[in-house]
């Protein structure tokens, strides 16, 4: 994680000093940094929380721009199935993207074993002060830092490279096609509605994709 932890601080930063800059308070802010922890849900809420938009909105947005986390923590259980609920809470809330694919890159197989847990926590640590401690600076020090600087490109550079790594198979690599798509094609739409018409072009192909494919046939045992 500490390779790329440049990445993630960037994003923080540039979250942090939205936030300052959308007119929300230092403890509101500080308080969604903590309690919300997702970089991309928080800068697709505050410019509609900024806007006066509908809650319903808000939380909208925030949910589907999120959904992957069902996905990734899907896949996690296969893991950690076996802790206590109450850790697997626990475990959830720092959760992140860059996290899923080191870990599923080191441990492929879904089967438990003893270093999983200490190698998932040391990745997730290493995330949340990488993000945090920029996300709080750049509140501090938003009316300070000039958004000229053009760190969002840094967060920006970051998720491309995890995006690429993802798109591994045909359903993965259309979905994305089809949501970047969509995504400039409604841009105008009001209330950065357009991430949530991307969001739900890419699933519904990625579905179609999945279900029309032929899938490989297991041969029959004999019996006899």
């Amino acid at each position: 994680m500490t390779g790329v932890a440049l990445g993630i601080g960037a994003w923080g930063l540039v979250s942090g000093v939205a936030m300052a800059k959308s007119g929300m308070s230092l403890p509101l802010g500080v308080l969604m940094s903590l309690l919300v922890f997702a970089g991309s849900a928080q800068l697709a809420a505050l410019p509609l929380i900024a806007a006066g938009a509908p809650i319903w909105v808000v939380w909208a947005t925030a949910v589907c721009v999120n959904l992957r986390f069902v996905i990734f923590s899907a896949t996690w259980r296969a893991y950690f199935a076996p802790y206590p609920r109450w850790q697997r809470t626990a475990m959830a809330y720092f959760t992140a993207d860059l996290n899923y694919v080191i870990f599923m890159a080191r441990f492929p197989v879904p089967k438990p074993a003893p270093e999983q847990l200490p190698y998932f926590l040391g990745g997730v640590v290493v995330n949340w002060f990488a993000w945090q401690l920029p996300s709080l600076a750049g509140m501090l020090l938003g009316d300070s830092i000039p958004t000229a600087w053009g760190f969002g490109f840094a967060g920006t550079v970051a998720l491309l490279g995890l995006m690429c790594s993802l798109l591994d198979h045909k359903a993965a690599l259309m979905a994305a096609a089809v949501a970047g798509c969509a995504a400039v094609a409604t841009y105008a739409l009001p209330l950065k509605l357009n991430i949530v018409v991307a969001i739900a072009a890419a699933v519904a192909i990625g579905l179609l994709i999945d279900h029309t494919s032929p899938s490989a046939v297991a041969p029959l045992e004999d019996e006899t």
